[in-house]
């Protein structure tokens, strides 16, 4: 990506678990903090979105490397085409119990209480409740559910009523996927899920000469 992109966009989830301390940073990740570090002092814009395993990062990837931070969905405008960007959870409002675990997990107050914990111990809880996290869910990975079930999609229909959007593109559900969804209005845009890194080594590239494009890659 450095030797042509204009911005890098990346969907949350890219780490398992991150909890910004005042002066502790996490073991591991070194090679991404390191390339993302490299591509911002070569004047890449990054963005980035938090997601449901990493949305305590605050304020560390803006202070270290100019990484621009998002807690909620985000709309951009390149080459006169509207994108509309986020990581992804809670939207549709499917899964009413998780909607009230976000809203405890995004309290500043009980955000301040867990940093009072030892390292040791919220570590030791995070990756734990990720671990059951997973194998709850595993179920509804990796494939697709249909419009009617895919919380992603019916927010983005929702969205898609009030205007115009070109691209739809997000993360979170780790299954890869570019198609064209139309509301009951008429209104289309293409939609793209970039899937995950860990098991397809997904991600996607827009270019004004080719348009959006879902891509996997392979050394």
């Amino acid at each position: 990506a450095k030797n042509d992109a204009h911005a890098v966009f990346m969907l949350g989830d890219m780490f398992d678990f991150w909890f910004t301390y005042r002066y502790v940073v996490p073991r591991g990740h070194i090679r991404l903090l390191g390339k993302m570090a490299e591509l911002s002092d070569a004047g890449i814009e990054l963005h980035f979105f938090a997601g449901n395993h990493d949305m305590w990062l605050f304020d560390y990837l803006p202070s270290e490397m100019n990484c621009k931070m998002y807690d909620d969905t985000a709309v951009f405008e390149y080459d006169g085409k509207v994108f509309y960007m986020g990581h992804g959870d809670g939207l549709g409002h499917t899964d009413r119990h998780y909607d009230r675990l976000r809203r405890v997990f995004r309290s500043r107050t009980n955000q301040r209480l867990f940093s009072l914990l030892p390292q040791w111990v919220t570590f030791g809880i995070a990756h734990g409740w990720s671990h059951k996290s997973r194998q709850s869910h595993v179920k509804n990975l990796n494939h697709y559910l249909g419009d009617e079930r895919e919380g992603i999609v019916i927010h983005c229909k929702e969205v898609l009523q009030e205007r115009q959007i070109d691209y739809c593109i997000f993360g979170h559900r780790h299954t890869p996927l570019l198609r064209e969804i139309e509301t009951s209005s008429g209104n289309k845009s293409l939609y793209l899920n970039t899937g995950d890194f860990l098991h397809h080594r997904s991600y996607g590239v827009y270019s004004p000469e080719v348009g959006l494009q879902l891509k996997e890659y392979a050394e």
